[in-house]
């Protein structure tokens, strides 16, 4: 599902215009990206939670040569789903 699928759905299941869906979806982008950014927490309860880790500098392989490469430390977002969520999907 794209961006365009996903706001058709919201406006379709929330009764909104797609505009009024649209705007809703670019927040909740904005705001989580901002708090993530900050170093926060989102929790949705059982939906899931979006949190920032922290990736260590190691050493990879470049698969085209084989040579090794050193990948340097970086931040990433992790999502963790919730129970709720885990026991819909099958």
């Amino acid at each position: 599902m794209n961006k365009a699928q996903l706001v058709d759905a919201i406006a379709k299941d929330s009764k909104l215009t797609k505009a009024d869906a649209k705007k809703a979806l670019d927040s909740f982008v904005k705001t989580t990206t901002e708090a993530l950014t900050k170093g926060e927490r989102i929790a949705l309860v059982g939906f899931g939670s979006f949190t920032v880790a922290s990736r260590g500098a190691r050493t990879g392989r470049n698969p085209q040569t084989g040579k090794e490469i050193k990948i340097p430390a970086k931040k990433v977002v992790r999502f963790k789903a919730g129970a709720d969520l885990t026991g819909t999907i099958k």
